[in-house]
C-alpha cells in the first residue's frame, strides 16, 4: 500500500505554488501592453515604460516562489512507490532547470531588451537601423529563452502529475496538473515558432486557469488531510 503524503509537507508547497501563481498573474497585469510581434510599435512602448525593470524583477520573484513550491512537492512524494519517487525526482530536476531558464529570460527581457529599445529610440540616421536590428536580435533570444523555460516547466508539471497518480489524492488533480503541463509544452513550441502571438496569449491564460484550479483543489485536500489527522490523534 502507498504511504499517504504528509499533510504539512503537501500543504506548504501547494501554498507556495498558489501564492506564486497569483502574484505572477497580478504583477503581469502591470506589464506594458501592445502588439508584441509588431516590433517598431512595441519597442517604442517598452522604451518609454517607467516600471519595466521593476515588473520583470517582480515576475522573477513570483516565479521563484511558484517553482520553489513545485520543487518542494518532491518531499511530499518521497515515501511513495519507486516509480513515483523517480518521476518526482525528474520533475524536481526539471523545475530547477525551468527556474534557471526563467532567470536568464528575465535578464534578457527585463534588462537587455529594455536597454536596446531605449538606445534605438534615441538613435538617429543610419545608426537607428543598426540599433533596431540589435533590439530584434535580443527579442529573438527572448523567444528562445521563453520557449525552453515553458518546455522545462511543462515537463516538470507532467512528471509530477504522473507521480501524483499513485498518491491518495483525487485523480482529477493529477489530470489537471498534467493538462497544465501540456499547455506549457505547447506554449513553448508556439513562442519558439511564432513569438508572442495571439495563440500564445490564449495558451498563457489557459495555463493560468488550469493551474489555479488544481492548486486550489490540492490545497483544500491538504487541509482536509490535516483535519483528519487531528481528529485521529484525538
Amino acid at each position: 500500500m502507498n504511504a499517504k503524503p504528509n499533510a504539512v509537507s503537501l500543504r506548504l508547497p501547494t501554498t507556495m505554488m498558489l501564492v506564486g501563481q497569483i502574484l505572477y498573474i497580478v504583477v503581469t497585469q502591470f506589464h506594458a501592453d501592445g502588439p508584441a510581434n509588431d516590433h517598431p510599435v512595441v519597442f517604442a512602448e517598452y522604451a518609454g515604460n517607467a516600471i519595466w525593470t521593476a515588473v520583470h524583477l517582480a515576475q522573477f520573484v513570483s516565479m521563484a516562489v511558484l517553482v520553489g513550491g513545485l520543487f518542494a512537492l518532491y518531499f511530499a512524494l518521497d515515501d511513495q512507490t519507486s516509480m513515483a519517487r523517480w518521476t518526482s525526482r525528474l520533475g524536481a530536476a526539471s523545475s530547477i532547470v525551468a527556474l534557471a531558464l526563467y532567470g536568464a529570460l528575465q535578464a534578457v527581457d527585463g534588462v537587455a531588451n529594455k536597454q536596446a529599445d531605449v538606445v534605438w529610440v534615441s538613435a538617429t540616421g543610419a545608426e537607428k537601423a543598426a540599433r533596431f536590428a540589435s533590439a530584434e536580435a535580443i527579442r529573438w533570444i527572448e523567444w528562445g529563452m521563453r520557449s525552453y523555460h515553458d518546455i522545462s516547466l511543462g515537463l516538470a508539471l507532467v512528471l509530477f502529475a504522473a507521480a501524483f497518480l499513485s498518491a491518495p489524492v483525487p485523480r482529477p488533480i493529477a489530470y489537471l496538473m498534467g493538462l497544465s503541463g501540456l499547455t506549457y509544452l505547447v506554449q513553448g513550441w508556439v513562442v519558439g515558432a511564432e513569438g508572442f502571438s495571439q495563440a500564445e496569449s490564449i495558451l498563457i491564460v489557459s495555463a493560468w486557469v488550469i493551474s489555479l484550479a488544481w492548486m486550489i483543489w490540492m490545497l483544500l485536500v491538504s487541509r482536509r488531510m490535516r483535519d483528519s489527522a487531528v481528529l485521529y490523534e484525538r
